[in-house]
């Protein structure tokens, strides 16, 4: 059976759902006025929404909550109760990225879909795999993947697969940017992104924007999408206009019906584009072409004369509704009509009866022809079946009377939704205890930096492709020994598989692991899993999600304010990123590429912001990280860091003194030498 896929369209309006529905949309996405990732957005409250999903329910539209962000242990309270409005609301399902409110979503509304937000950055069969096992229904991918990726993934797996087709391109992996947040406390995976890498960020002289990428468009690339099996096409934009989301659904429409017309894709450049588009990822061709800005001319090609014409796409109902129409014209008997369409019938009587026609009696064509007449409505006649009596009459007044009528109370049938069961679950909150003393993991980016005094030092992780001879000079030391997984796994699982058996057979046990597909892959392999930072767990609930998972430990988000990492409980141990220059993104496009060639780079370059200041950027061979300019130092507080079991220490481009240097300044409580961050730990993020 041939795959019929969604086409997915956002709403940050009422008026972007009008837009939507009219235009062809098979389900709208949207948010609630809190807990989603666009925040910015005008978003909806609880009446708004009712009515958003009573009006989409009468034309078979599905409705998706973004429910997308994360959730501290004050909110959770909070977040659950928008799963509880959202569930007697009858919303068809929610985007999820926070796993302990993904869990008790679960738990408590069983009945309402989950689906994976790309914030969760799965990119692999064996995380795709995860997500199944944890009950998600779902998965939205990366944008970063190219068709091959996206096909071998949807062979992989029997979930349903979302890909993004049309919008916005973060040049950093979704789930995985903490700039935002860092330079103003505005984090992405909290709704709030402020958006500081479409400002000047130069991989060579001032004023280029080197992290600023095109928008995408796979809008031609449908009919290949829906081929591979795709079941959901997104279109990205809740903070854009409704005109936007006309023109992306209807080129999206026209694709997929094969009349895709050059006029519809101008409107679309028009209404909103970054110097153009690009597909760059999909056809696995990266490079400075992607890159691009909002420039003037993109901004005036909006004209009123475009946006007007958009909006006469909307402007009238569009009937998308087929309707049965079943007429009964008996002399002397009142007319009656039954409608009937998506499982829901209504039935009426008229007032008034056929009557023995005084000259030419009423014939089924033209009691046909005034049926067929559905007016501004979501209907439109798909059946229609008369029977009638010889020789008689009746008005069209009362015939039109009857049909507006039955297809009013059809349409009020259609938008009544069914609440979805919820049950209140409460959560005890196990304080956790600590260990007394506070011990030392290095995650070492080369062999060459393992110190020479490994007192208070409990876990070493190596790069995936250590050599042996660094792990055998710290063997029978009482040292853990292990590996850090790489943040990026795209189209290379079977390759880092073969390297997790190669630094297994050399001892080591343990796997950092930064994504739920590192997580997956550890486990499979039989690795102790120790949970990295950019598995974002942000409270106490997705602390036990983990747990359940058998994940011996976890570095808490580094999003967490010192109070709010003190307050989490459970027995898993938890410790901090206490010391190093935190990956602010994770880059598949290398942004220095823009202006000088690998051999040129040689994994030493910088970029530089409006400001001057310098920002690493690490080579991970298949991928980037772009490093904060200063280094998190938490030497002289650590009486201050509270509740954690141990101090995560990255070790990014310091030499083997260094390393030496910043341990026993930890040992010793020492401040901080020249300029260092304290992170988010005192000023958290909103």
């Amino acid at each position: 059976m041939k795959n019929k896929p969604e086409i997915l369209a956002p709403a940050g309006s009422f008026e972007c759902v009008l837009s939507a529905v009219r235009t062809g949309a098979d389900a709208v996405y949207l948010g609630t006025k809190n807990f989603n990732a666009r925040k910015g957005a005008e978003n909806f409250g609880r009446d708004e929404l009712k009515k958003t999903i009573e009006y989409c329910r009468a034309r078979g539209v599905r409705v998706h909550i973004a429910l997308n962000t994360l959730v501290s242990d004050e909110e959770f309270d909070a977040a659950l109760s928008v799963v509880k409005e959202v569930s007697s609301l009858g919303a068809d399902a929610l985007i999820l990225q926070d796993l302990g409110l993904s869990r008790y979503a679960k738990m408590c509304s069983p009945d309402l879909e989950r689906h994976a937000s790309t914030q969760m950055s799965v990119q692999t069969a064996a995380g795709l795999e995860l997500l199944k096992e944890l009950g998600f229904s779902r998965a939205v991918l990366p944008r970063e993947l190219s068709k091959k990726e996206i096909e071998d993934l949807r062979n992989s797996t029997d979930l349903e697969l979302e890909v993004f087709v049309h919008g916005a391109l973060c040049m950093c992996v979704s789930g995985q940017c903490y700039m935002s947040a860092m330079l103003g406390s505005r984090s992405g995976n909290r709704g709030l992104c402020a958006q500081p890498c479409r400002l000047p960020f130069s991989a060579a002289e001032p004023g280029r924007h080197d992290l600023s990428l095109k928008d995408l468009s796979l809008i031609d690339e449908l009919p290949t999408l829906s081929e591979i099996g795709i079941n959901s096409f997104k279109i990205e934009g809740r903070m854009k206009r409704p005109e936007y989301v006309a023109a992306a659904v209807t080129s999206a429409k026209e694709t997929l019906s094969g009349e895709l017309h050059s006029e519809t894709q101008e409107k679309l450049s028009a209404v909103f584009s970054r110097s153009g588009f690009t597909k760059g990822y999909f056809e696995n061709r990266l490079g400075s072409e992607m890159f691009g800005t909002r420039r003037r001319e993109d901004v005036v090609s909006a004209s009123s004369k475009v946006l007007s014409s958009l909006k006469n796409l909307y402007s009238k109902e569009t009937p998308r509704v087929g309707v049965s129409l079943f007429l009964s014209v008996i002399e002397n008997e009142p007319i009656s009509l039954s409608a009937k369409a998506n499982g829901k019938t209504v039935f009426l009587s008229s007032e008034t009866s056929a009557e023995k026609a005084l000259n030419k009696p009423i014939s089924k064509e033209l009691l046909s022809s005034w049926l067929s007449k559905c007016g501004s409505t979501p209907f439109y006649p798909e059946e229609i079946e008369i029977e009638l009596d010889e020789g008689v009459t009746v008005s069209a007044g009362a015939i039109n009377k009857l049909r507006r009528e039955a297809l009013e109370r059809l349409e009020k049938e259609l938008s009544s939704v069914k609440s979805k069961h919820f049950t209140d679950i409460n959560f005890k909150l196990v304080p956790h205890v600590a260990k007394e003393a506070k011990k030392f993991r290095l995650v070492l980016s080369k062999g060459d930096q393992i110190p020479e005094n490994l007192s208070d030092v409990e876990n070493i992780y190596f790069p995936l492709n250590v050599e042996e001879k660094y792990v055998e000079s710290v063997k029978n030391k009482g040292i853990t020994l292990g590996i850090e997984i790489p943040h990026a796994l795209f189209g290379v699982q079977s390759e880092v598989e073969k390297l997790l058996e190669r630094v297994k057979s050399f001892g080591i046990t343990n796997a950092l692991c930064p994504t739920l597909d590192a997580v997956a892959l550890a486990l499979r392999h039989g690795f102790n899993v120790d949970g990295g930072f950019s598995l974002n767990v942000f409270n106490s609930r997705s602390l036990a999600v983990f747990e359940e998972l058998n994940v011996k430990s976890v570095t808490l988000s580094p999003e967490l304010t010192l109070g709010q990492i003190e307050k989490i409980g459970g027995s898993v141990q938890r410790g901090i990123v206490a010391y190093g220059r935190l990956p602010l993104m994770l880059v598949r496009n290398c942004p220095i590429k823009n202006v000088k060639t690998c051999a040129e780079c040689k994994g030493k370059s910088f970029l530089t912001d409006r400001m001057g200041i310098r920002f690493p950027v690490a080579c991970k061979g298949y991928y980037r990280e772009i490093l904060n300019s200063r280094a998190i130092y938490m030497g002289d507080r650590l009486d201050e860091i509270k509740n954690t079991d141990f101090l995560l220490f990255l070790f990014t481009r310091e030499k083997r003194e260094n390393v030496d240097a910043v341990l026993e300044a930890y040992r010793k409580g020492k401040k901080a030498k020249g300029d260092f961050t304290r992170g988010l730990y005192y000023r958290g993020v909103e």
